[in-house]
């Protein structure tokens, strides 16, 4: 009977592994196909995957929109990690009357849709951009600034910070450190898997972010690649091999970051804290 019963978990998680990877599979086999092939729905690899890649690196300006893409994710996360960290930190360390009323109205918030904040955001920012326009309309900051920190990570800190032992920051206190010091010297180094979820939550939804920046960004050149990837397919004979090529590339920082960093995602997860 456990025989059976293995037999059937390998079976069932095999098949599992081979629709979760498929996508990506066919993404890759696609990427070296003309684009009739890819329409027809060939599974054989093909020849034209350099035919592709000096496609779309020479008629489209796919290295501008990845290092657009980068900076926008990299600067993102830094700071998502900073604030979110601090703020959860904040929520859970030191008392006040009003913390719990400031922090429910904090979750509320993540009740409400960002299409309904788009317009009023989208406003903001035009107004912005008449008295600071590195910051206004049309600028990589006017996207990273509203995705800086969201209710969420805040959520997310405080509820890790809850393991975090009170011992060491009154042990902190005693030894004469500060508050800012106790914060990088003590919970930040003690609380690395937390740090390692959030950075790969943060850059995954940065770097994936298409509809604010469809809406703000509106010069080519400051593209992130989703727009990149969703212009290529908008054109009147879309060119198949190449946009496949194109996801295939934009997959690839995500994964990477990922992978680097599995073993701390679930710890950090599940909150768990080590030194």
């Amino acid at each position: 009977m456990n025989k059976i019963k293995r037999i059937f978990t390998y079976v069932f998680l095999s098949i599992a592994t081979f629709v979760s990877i498929f996508p990506f599979l066919w993404m890759c086999i696609s990427m070296t196909n003309k684009s009739v092939d890819v329409t027809r729905g060939r599974l054989i690899p093909g020849s034209h995957l350099f035919e592709n890649i000096t496609n779309l690196f020479q008629n489209y300006n796919i290295i501008t929109s990845i290092v657009n893409s980068l900076i926008v994710a990299v600067i993102t996360t830094v700071l998502t990690l900073l604030i979110g960290s601090l703020a959860g930190y904040g929520f859970e360390i030191f008392r006040s009357k009003g913390k719990d009323v400031v922090f429910n109205i904090l979750i509320l918030s993540m009740m409400i849709p960002f299409a309904a904040i788009m317009i009023p955001l989208y406003r903001l920012f035009g107004r912005i951009s008449a008295t600071a326009p590195l910051f206004g309309i049309d600028t990589l900051a006017a996207v990273i600034l509203p995705t800086v920190i969201t209710a969420f990570f805040v959520f997310f800190f405080r509820q890790n910070t809850k393991m975090f032992a009170r011992d060491l920051v009154e042990a902190g206190r005693m030894d004469g450190l500060g508050e800012i010091g106790i914060f990088f010297r003590i919970f930040v180094p003690s609380m690395k898997t937390t740090y390692a979820a959030a950075a790969i939550i943060a850059f995954m939804n940065s770097w994936n972010n298409y509809l604010w920046p469809l809406i703000v960004l509106q010069s080519p050149e400051n593209h992130t690649i989703p727009l990149l990837i969703s212009t290529l397919g908008a054109g009147y004979s879309p060119d198949y091999g190449v946009i496949m090529t194109a996801i295939v590339i934009a997959t690839l920082p995500t994964a990477l970051v990922f992978f680097l960093m599995q073993k701390h995602f679930v710890a950090g997860m599940m909150g768990s804290v080590k030194g």
